[in-house]
């Protein structure tokens, strides 16, 4: 498996909002929450899996000044959507997500999310995540069932 570096992958998103971009559509690869939340593809094995830091900030916390649990869980789509596009070569939705929250997120820390292919057909991928600290302690846990959309316009058609 041939695992590319931040810039490379960068470039195959950008080409896709490029190509899935025609006929009134517009799509943005990585979506502008992706870059709200500052996240960073750190690497990517093609087919396979790809890791995305986050940075916890203050304005991310819930009333204990953790991490809010709907934030953890777009660091997971983040992670998850720009995968299955890369998969796919096509653009694709969630059909559904589980999030298994294992431990606090502190702020003013760095997460790191791994998601990995587990399975893809015809018409659907299911993908697995893991969130951890910089010190690989476990925070969270994901699933996620993604739709692959029959819009033409991926890569390589």
């Amino acid at each position: 498996m041939q695992t590319l570096t931040t810039e490379e992958t960068q470039k195959i998103l950008e080409e896709m909002t490029v190509n899935f971009n025609h006929g009134g559509r517009k799509i943005t690869v990585p979506p502008p929450i992706f870059l709200a939340m500052k996240a960073e593809i750190l690497s990517y094995t093609k087919g396979k899996s790809i890791t995305v830091a986050f940075p916890v900030s203050e304005d991310q916390t819930n009333p204990m000044g953790m991490m809010q649990g709907g934030v953890i869980a777009a660091a997971f789509d983040n992670a998850f959507g720009p995968l299955s596009y890369l998969v796919a070569k096509r653009p694709t939705t969630t059909i559904d997500m589980n999030i298994q929250y294992i431990r606090g997120v502190a702020v003013n820390q760095r997460v790191i999310v791994k998601a990995s292919v587990e399975a893809k057909g015809f018409s659907t991928i299911h993908m697995i995540g893991e969130m951890r600290t910089e010190k690989d302690k476990l925070l969270a846990t994901a699933t996620t069932n993604l739709l692959i959309l029959k819009i033409p316009g991926g890569v390589g058609e």
